[in-house]
């Protein structure tokens, strides 16, 4: 075998040369275990951009099933309309834009971790800030001059539609560019004093004492999630119970350490709610009630029902967002989930 240029080619070689049948067969496994690698390391990265850095949040299936299509559904289109022949292609050229794509990720992460207010002790060094800013120019001028030679070439050639070149391929490759610069330099000249929490929660807010009404139950659990509902959502459930009933707060952490970690999680996004929990407990404790905290750990529905039989609440009051069809679908459905693990009272506040 001495015409192997493609991947579907280079298990023919393997049985020959170590002798055994089982040669191909662990080369087509460890094949598919290096691309679950892969994919479970895009996802987790994904989850922690979207929720650490975009604030945005949707259910774990519908990200996976987002994030999945955009990757399977070209390769699966190339190989259908072009055949098995332009997988080899397909790779290669997958390489090219991952490379095309690395400037955008590694002038950020120099402008992260450069960043004394957001690493604090953990900020790199100068000689490494400066060997990194080398290592991303020498990145963006290869890739740069690959973009270039290409366009180049794809104008000299009389089979390549120019129009196409003209109106497509330049101005894309403008529009990176730009881009590219506002990466690199917009942190620069970025007003620090603009920049926002990465935890995905409001801060503290004192409850308004006119929203107040005593009730009758004695053991209330409340699930608050540190947004504009929660003044509803404590207000109507101290009007349930009065100073008389005992109160439980429960707040869940969502973030990716949180369903794996679960109460050993200690990242800012814990600590911070775990802070602004008991800023709570002590405000509402100063106007006389009685009130303790808890943190739940990974999917709301479980930790909410959880920490509420635990307690042995006979109410809990929950907040509702208000959310659509659509919005239900990306950011899921706790309420109805919750009120079908549990039997005593729950209380929806809008």
């Amino acid at each position: 075998m001495f015409e192997v240029a493609e991947i579907q080619d280079a298990h023919k070689l393997l049985e020959p040369l170590l002798g055994t049948s089982w040669a191909p067969t662990l080369f087509a496994i460890a094949l598919i275990a290096a691309g679950q690698s892969s994919t479970i390391t895009g996802t987790l990265a994904g989850q922690i951009v979207m929720e650490g850095y975009l604030n945005l949040r949707i259910q774990p299936w519908i990200r996976r099933l987002i994030t999945r299509l955009i990757a399977i559904i070209p390769a699966l289109l190339v190989i259908n309309i072009m055949g098995e022949a332009a997988t080899g292609k397909l790779l290669i050229f997958s390489q090219v834009i991952l490379s095309l794509q690395l400037g955008f990720a590694v002038i950020p992460l120099i402008h992260f971790v450069s960043d004394k207010s957001k690493m604090g002790a953990f900020v790199i060094p100068v000689y490494v800030k400066v060997l990194a800013w080398l290592s991303a120019i020498i990145i963006v001028g290869l890739n740069a001059r690959l973009v270039q030679q290409q366009i180049i070439e794809w104008m000299a050639a009389p089979d390549v539609n120019q129009s196409v070149i003209n109106f497509i391929v330049i101005p894309v490759a403008f529009i990176s560019l730009f881009l590219l610069l506002y990466t690199t330099f917009a942190p620069l000249f970025k007003n620090r004093i603009n920049f926002r929490s990465p935890v995905p929660h409001g801060l503290f807010k004192e409850i308004n004492q006119d929203l107040l009404q005593p009730a009758n139950y004695k053991r209330i659990a409340l699930a608050i999630d540190f947004s504009k509902a929660d003044e509803k959502t404590i207000s109507h459930a101290l009007s349930q119970g009065g100073k008389a009933a005992e109160y439980l707060l429960i707040h869940v952490v969502e973030s990716p350490l949180a369903f794996i970690l679960g109460k050993d999680t200690g990242d800012y996004e814990s600590i911070s709610d775990k802070t602004n929990l008991e800023l709570y407990k002590e405000h509402l404790n100063k106007l006389g009630y009685k009130v303790t905290t808890v943190l739940g750990y990974g999917k709301p529905k479980y930790a909410i029902a959880g920490k509420t039989k635990e307690f042995n609440a006979d109410l809990l009051v929950m907040g509702a967002h208000g959310h659509n069809a659509i919005k239900d679908l990306f950011l899921g459905t706790t309420v109805d989930g919750v009120r079908h693990l549990l039997t005593i009272p729950v209380l929806i506040v809008r």
